[in-house]
């Protein structure tokens, strides 16, 4: 009798189109997991109501983002890609699990102070609770492992109090989940200020490539990298913005540090621009060429969220019975 798999758990935000930080960061990096672990990937819906939303856009943007996961290579009968919004446990046990949460742990949260001063008019409940609703994500299908970038390792280090706290009181209810390290994806920064990280919501049209981008676009876009007034193509601290290209093409030609520098050696940087652009876009074709399919076949499409939507329901409805039983609510009459 084969081992089970232990369960892996991620999400992306519903919201705006994929970069290539997510593409080379994270997405790739997924297509492969699925041979070792039961892969869970939702598109962040919920999450995504913490900041007022046109609904038509957040329904196509959400869509968009699912379809997306299938042009990088995840596959949908191997992966469970599906809505956070059609599995309505998340929901459920947030609720629960924000009464095993403490104030000021959400008080230490650095997300919600960046996101209050950034929506400084619209600063709700949800944004303070945001991280019980993400340890719900996870704790609902006993995960295992959890991939995390720095930006989520406290989010992960809560999911793990949270869960700690209930199992001390009921029993071991839920598994502790880990951080999983595994093939790491470079950080890619902005390429209008390199010393931020690349994000969908940057003011600079010009500092994020987006994974839908046309050849031309992404071309430009690296025309236009912020650099330095040196010549010179090295991986130092000093030169930020050189240094995020290399990162960005090591990860689109799996190159090392010293053979990029070794190929760029006396060129300049105009031509390892146009070298970076050129390698990008042709990296990104057939993530594009997948989704324009993708997105011609409704009836694909809409069978894999309708599939996979019922199969996360029934995991994590397991989760959900289980830990309503243990507080004592009503068992529902079947």
């Amino acid at each position: 009798m084969a081992e089970e798999k232990k369960v892996l758990y991620s999400a992306m935000q519903a919201t705006g189109v994929l970069h290539i930080g997510n593409y080379y960061g994270a997405l790739r990096n997924w297509i492969d997991l699925c041979e070792e672990y039961e892969c869970f990937y939702a598109v962040a819906d919920l999450h995504a109501l913490t900041v007022r939303q046109d609904p038509a856009a957040l329904r196509k943007s959400a869509r968009n983002v699912l379809m997306m996961f299938i042009a990088a290579g995840l596959d949908p009968e191997k992966n469970c890609i599906y809505f956070q919004s059609h599995v309505p446990a998340h929901a459920e046990l947030s609720w629960i699990m924000n009464c095993f949460t403490y104030m000021g742990e959400l008080n230490r949260m650095t997300q919600f102070k960046d996101k209050s001063a950034k929506h400084s008019d619209n600063i709700n409940a949800g944004l303070f609770t945001y991280p019980v609703l993400m340890a719900s994500d996870i704790l609902l299908y006993q995960t295992s492992v959890v991939p995390v970038g720095v930006d989520q390792k406290q989010h992960l280090e809560i999911t793990r109090d949270i869960a700690e706290r209930f199992n001390s009181i009921y029993g071991d209810v839920f598994t502790i989940p880990e951080p999983y390290f595994g093939k790491a994806g470079a950080r890619i920064m902005s390429l209008a200020d390199p010393t931020k990280k690349m994000s969908k919501s940057d003011e600079n049209p010009n500092g994020c490539v987006y994974v839908l981008d046309d050849k031309d676009t992404i071309i430009r876009k690296f025309k236009k990298a912020v650099t330095d007034s040196d010549t010179q193509v090295v991986y130092s601290d000093t030169k930020p913005g050189i240094m995020n290209l290399i990162d960005i093409y090591r990860s689109a030609t799996g190159k090392t540090v010293q053979e990029v520098e070794s190929e760029f050696e006396g060129r300049g940087y105009g031509e390892f621009k146009l070298a970076v652009g050129e390698t990008v876009a042709d990296s990104m074709a057939p993530v594009r060429a997948r989704f324009e399919e993708l997105s011609r076949d409704k009836a694909y499409v809409d069978s894999i969220i309708k599939t996979n939507g019922e199969r996360a329901a029934y995991a994590a409805g397991k989760t959900l019975r289980k830990v309503q039983k243990k507080v004592g609510l009503p068992e529902r009459i079947r």
